[in-house]
């Protein structure tokens, strides 16, 4: 027979398969916790970095739809050559290459999608635009080859990209630019650009000609955000004389640079967008890439650029072998990144505490399976010790027995958890953590052999009664616990969660369940004198069993316990971010939908129907002067609105039922009349009394005063209400508000500035779709505005990466941790079965009836029931509270302030309920298995 050579003695394989047979149920028990913890230590991991990648693609489209993510860009030095001259073409082209000194491994996930130019502000010379108050016309000209998609001509054409020789630069203008200049296709535009100092002494002159008229088409992308003057000119007062300066944009051909760089014109600002391809694993592409990022101009300068630029005596760089100015590189992306990493964070060390209860109680599983294991041994132990048998020899033999399960687990787990986990991601298997769960669980074998073979000590001359000695350590451990705890929440309310930090939550069940077992002994004391008295022993027994094996359950009741408080607090998190979206889709919206655009401009008459209320308002950036004590309050917004408008859209709302009460236009109303205006408590603040006078500019006429009288002051959840939630994303933090009438509008010039926001309802409600709520607010601001409709606003919060990874782990820990409870909960009351047996079989030799005996089963685990679900839900609502400063949701409900904790009730008692139905059918169990048992089994266990 082949023999396993061990310290102590000799191991057969014959013994070793022996006792695995013997103890097959509970090594499986044990092989089914290691191999869902080293699965999880690879799924987990791909999982959550898929929904990272997922959600930083998420906000990287929404940042690039409004501006390019990363960009490069330079002015052409077209002096350098006589005549002056520039080849855009070339240029262009020849941008494709910068990617090429992007060092590293992220270049290969970075291309140059195509470039743009734009000329400053030229002035118009002739025409002169019809209305005597515009003192001069501006007119910035570009190339934007993505603008294509986004317009429709109705006369004309797009200005062409190769130029017929002997013609003039073509310019496309929209509609309301074209009637704003008096100019129809086929007109000409006379053009002074700006002069190059030190080569030129005047002005330089060109004329383009308008080769097509073109009408903006409504785009689901944020295109227009920036752009919007594409579409509609702007108006802003001129600095140094009376009227105002008319502000408009066009977009030109291709070689429209040549030709103005033939005319004299100083190049234009030319920008490549570089895309990074952030398919797959995208955070940790974003990350390789911000490195590279961080020098990229650096490494530009070094590869392109070389000697200095004759006219400016900047740096001078060559790109398509055209000569250029400095490369300048702008990157959103990193900004982005560090944003995100927050928000990431922040998720992590909520799922952090979900992770570390399923761990606790994964471990609680493993103590509560060891101990039946060797409980089922004991008799064995106890005589291999009587035969000579050496500690080192018994903890070897169950070593031998469990740990080649333990590791045939974790190997099974592994290839598992790597067959069922997401590939591509950013999320890597963590087979230190898997090694480590491996580990503990395997050295919790012999641990706990060795203290239930180890030799008792030899008694000494002062001996203490064993009592003292366990209440002495009863009391050390649950002091050293609740200190532990005390310090761990201090710590967790001062730095936040991290990986130990995370299991301050197992640290606080603890303690709740070192409450329970000391306080539900004194509970049942009343219930034992109630007992006592009355008719029959089953109760009394019952309650006094209960009682007495209080600290026995301990381990079961933490379990218990941490499953029902870890579930409770995760659907709290779930409950909270689920309101906080519908919060979150409002505060965006504003109402069904919402539309901005920039400029205080007025709606398309008609655009409210019987179907659709809309309510508009318009902000203004003013000087504020307080007419008590003279103190300036500059920057401030204001904001004009119609409360009537505003009840319509939200009939409920306490801040529209507070402008209509507020906010009356006076009966007699003349040019000095004050403006009745409600102020936010900032604003309330700097001027405590009196009111405050705004200097405004109308178009071609003397400045007027304005005058504001506050007639109340805004609430915080006033300030928070959704019809404020459009406007307040245009308005920095920290400004002053005040919100007066829409007299205010006839009085203050209108402002390229300032905002127009919309707000939609439809009615009745939620049954207009969002197709015909975007068509409202297009034919009321036009194609350009932005519109937010809250039904997809809603459905966008929902599907963002980060909260469905959260509500996935919570969700999956929460199945697990039951499932483990369970697992627990099973061994443990298989383990304390035997006391329940022997004392039921006691009773029924003494002619205990089978009701009475099913009768005692319940009453001995009622208080095990009773006293798991309230440390459950105890623990599930403390635990909120006491991490009250680290416990921040808003970031995933979009919502203007901390989302109010909501309880998910019916989770919570659903689940008291099945802990509660668990134990009964625990006790009908016992009770079942009590009735079978001939009279020969009852008085053996007697």
């Amino acid at each position: 027979m082949t023999r396993l050579l061990v310290p102590g003695g000799g191991l057969t394989r014959r013994l070793v398969r022996k006792e695995a047979r013997g103890d097959l149920s509970v090594l499986i028990c044990l092989a089914v916790v290691v191999l869902a913890l080293t699965a999880l230590c690879v799924w987990v991991p791909a999982f959550a970095g898929g929904q990272e990648d997922q959600a930083l693609r998420q906000r990287v489209e929404s940042t690039r739809s409004q501006a390019p993510l990363i960009s490069v860009n330079t002015t052409p030095e077209v002096f350098v050559t006589v005549p002056p001259s520039v080849d855009m073409a070339a240029l262009l082209d020849g941008g494709r290459s910068l990617a090429e000194q992007l060092s590293g491994p992220a270049a290969r996930y970075v291309t140059i999608a195509g470039g743009s130019y734009e000329y400053g502000g030229a002035s118009l010379i002739s025409p002169k635009p019809p209305g005597p108050a515009n003192t001069s016309t501006e007119l910035t000209a570009g190339y934007l080859p993505s603008a294509r998609a986004h317009l429709r001509y109705v006369s004309g054409h797009a200005p062409a990209d190769h130029t017929p020789p002997g013609t003039a630069p073509q310019i496309g203008l929209s509609q309301a630019t074209a009637q704003a200049l008096g100019v129809r296709a086929g007109s000409r535009l006379t053009l002074e650009f700006a002069k190059t100092l030190g080569m030129q002494s005047a002005p330089p002159r060109a004329e383009l000609q308008v080769s097509g008229v073109y009408r903006a088409r409504a785009a689901t992308d944020d295109f227009w955000r920036g752009r919007e003057t594409l579409d509609q000119p702007s108006r802003y007062p001129a600095e140094h004389s009376a009227g105002t300066v008319l502000a408009v944009r066009g977009l030109v051909g291709l070689d429209a640079a040549d030709l103005l760089a033939g005319a004299g014109v100083s190049g234009p600002r030319v920008t490549w967008q570089v895309r990074a391809d952030l398919s797959g694993a995208a955070l940790d592409r974003a990350r390789a890439l911000t490195g590279p990022l961080s020098h990229y101009s650096a490494d530009l300068s070094d590869a392109r650029c070389q000697g200095a630029d004759p006219v400016t005596g900047d740096l001078s760089c060559h790109v398509g072998g055209q000569a250029t100015g400095s490369l300048l590189v702008i990157d959103s992306l990193s900004p982005l990144l560090a944003d995100f990493t927050a928000q990431d964070q922040q998720a992590r060390q909520l799922a952090t505490f979900a992770v570390d209860a399923l761990a606790a109680v994964a471990l609680a599983t493993v103590t509560v399976a060891v101990r039946l294991l060797l409980r089922r041994r004991q008799a064995h132990l106890l005589l291999q010790r009587a035969r000579g048998a050496s500690t080192a020899r018994l903890v070897l033999l169950r070593c031998a027995v469990a740990w080649p399960v333990v590791m045939v687990a974790a190997l099974l787990g592994w290839a598992a958890g790597g067959a069922l986990a997401p590939t591509g991601t950013s999320g890597s298997p963590q087979p230190l953590t898997a090694a480590l769960a491996a580990a503990v669980v395997a050295l919790t074998v012999p641990l706990m052999t060795w203290l239930a073979v180890r030799e008792p000590r030899r008694a000494g001359r002062l001996q203490r009664s064993r009592r003292t000695i366990t209440v002495g350590r009863r009391v050390v451990l649950e002091l050293t616990v609740l200190v532990t705890t005390a310090a761990g929440v201090v710590a967790l309310r001062t730095q936040g969660p991290d990986g130990i930090l995370g299991a301050v939550p197992v640290l606080v069940a603890l303690t709740v369940v070192l409450v329970l077992l000391r306080v539900y002994p004194l509970v049942l004391r009343p219930v034992l004198r109630q007992t006592r008295r009355g008719r029959g022993a089953a109760a009394f027994i019952g309650a006094a069993r209960a009682a007495h094996d209080a600290p026995a359950t301990g381990l079961a009741l933490f379990v218990l316990v941490l499953t029902l408080g870890t579930a409770v607090f995760g659907g709290l998190v779930q409950q909270t971010i689920d309101d906080g979206l519908d919060t979150g889709a409002a505060w965006t919206s504003g109402a069904d939908a919402s539309a901005t655009v920039a400029g205080t401009a007025a709606a398309a008459p008609g655009t409210g129907t019987t179907a659709i209320r809309t309510a508009l308002q318009h902000l203004y950036t003013l000087q504020l002067t307080g007419q008590t004590d003279g103190a300036v309050i500059s920057p401030a917004a204001v904001i004009t609105v119609d409360p009537r408008q505003l009840v319509a859209v939200a009939p409920k709302s306490p801040l529209a039922d507070a402008l209509l009460s507020r906010l009356v236009t006076p009966t007699r109303t003349g040019a000095n009349t004050p403006l009745p205006a409600v102020l936010s408590p900032g604003l309330r603040a700097r001027e405590r009394t009196g009111d405050f006078t705004a200097t405004v500019v109308p178009d071609g006429k003397p400045p007027k005063d304005l005058i504001f009288k506050p007639v109340g002051t805004l609430t915080a959840a006033q300030l928070r209400d959704p019809l404020l939630g459009p406007v307040t994303a245009q308005i920095a933090a920290g400004t002053p508000v005040l919100i007066t009438t829409t007299r205010a509008e006839r009085l203050i010039p209108r402002q390229p500035s300032g905002s127009t926001v919309l707000l939609l309802k439809s009615d009745p409600p939620a049954t207009a779709e969002p197709t015909a709520l975007r068509s409202a607010a297009a034919r009321a601001l036009g194609p350009t505005a932005r519109i937010r409709v809250r039904s997809e606003t809603l459905s966008a919060l929902r599907t963002d990466g980060l909260t469905r990874g959260l509500g996935t782990i919570y969700t999956t820990s929460s199945i697990l941790s039951a499932l483990s409870g369970l697992l627990a909960l099973v061994l443990e009351l298989t383990l304390t079965s035997h006391e329940r047996g022997r004392t039921t079989s006691y009773l029924r030799t003494l002619g205990l009836g089978g009701k009475e005996a099913g009768a005692l089963h319940f009453l001995q685990l009622l208080p095990l029931a009773a006293a798991s679900a309230v440390g459950g839900t105890l623990l599930g609502l403390l635990e909120p509270q006491l991490m009250a400063q680290t416990l921040d949701l808003r970031q995933f409900t979009g919502g203007p302030a901390q989302p109010a904790l909501h309880t998910d009730y019916s989770l919570t008692v659903a689940l008291v309920a099945g802990v509660t139905a668990l134990l009964l059918a625990a006790a009908a169990t016992e009770t079942v298995l009590a009735r079978r048992r001939a009279l020969g089994g009852v008085l053996r266990l007697a």
